[in-house]
């Protein structure tokens, strides 16, 4: 984890909120030959008397279902926009360019859940991100017969998480006529670059003043 003091948010929900913006996160362990495995899944980030949870399913028989059997600790890692910075467009273009962007690892205790709640977790996952509750594919309008065949096929899990770090990499540490100049440059480029460029935006007064 890169971490530089002017690359953190100080306001805790903003991290959260970035995690629940971005819930299509990468799950990465070590089986029992400390070999590392990942997989990218959905997850629900929840709070339960005080503690922060991470919830979703995996595929059973797999090598991260295996790895999580015998090695319950865990890392997840949440990735946002990111743009390519290049020094040309700072004030002093005699330096590094560089790479802006955000990411949040969140890092816990996994367990796996009975089927009960696994069906618990199917109804919320889909409801979540289906935001209809007239969609035809929600939970509910599942025939039960696929069902059974689904909940056969994978199983649910938690994790109590234990630490979070993040780095909101966002040209912190530049000048003002730099940063602005970066804002502009990645304003003018894809999708991915004008939502750096947002995210730069709303940090601008707290760095420069209004």
């Amino acid at each position: 984890m890169y971490n530089l003091p002017y690359y953190k948010e100080k306001n805790v929900e903003v991290v959260l909120d970035f995690m629940k913006q971005h819930p299509f996160a990468m799950l990465i362990g070590a089986n029992a030959q400390q070999q590392p495995v990942a997989t990218q899944v959905p997850v629900l980030l929840k709070e339960k008397d005080g503690q922060l949870f991470l919830q979703g399913h995996i595929m059973k028989q797999t090598d991260h279902h295996m790895a999580f059997e015998t090695n319950s600790h865990a890392l997840v890692v949440f990735t946002g926009p990111h743009a390519y910075v290049s020094a040309s467009w700072y004030h002093n273009p005699q330096q590094a360019s560089t790479w802006n962007y955000m990411t949040v690892h969140a890092k816990g205790t996994l367990r796996f859940l009975d089927d009960v709640q696994l069906q618990l977790i199917l109804v919320e996952l889909t409801s979540y991100f289906e935001h209809n509750p007239s969609s035809p594919s929600l939970y509910k309008e599942l025939s039960p017969d696929y069902i059974t065949r689904l909940s056969k096929a994978i199983i649910a899990f938690e994790i109590a998480i234990t630490d979070i770090e993040h780095v909101f990499k966002l040209s912190q540490n530049r000048d003002q006529q730099s940063f602005e100049n970066i804002v502009y440059k990645l304003q003018h480029g894809d999708a991915a670059s004008n939502e750096v460029a947002a995210e730069m935006l709303k940090r601008k007064n707290q760095l420069f003043g209004s």
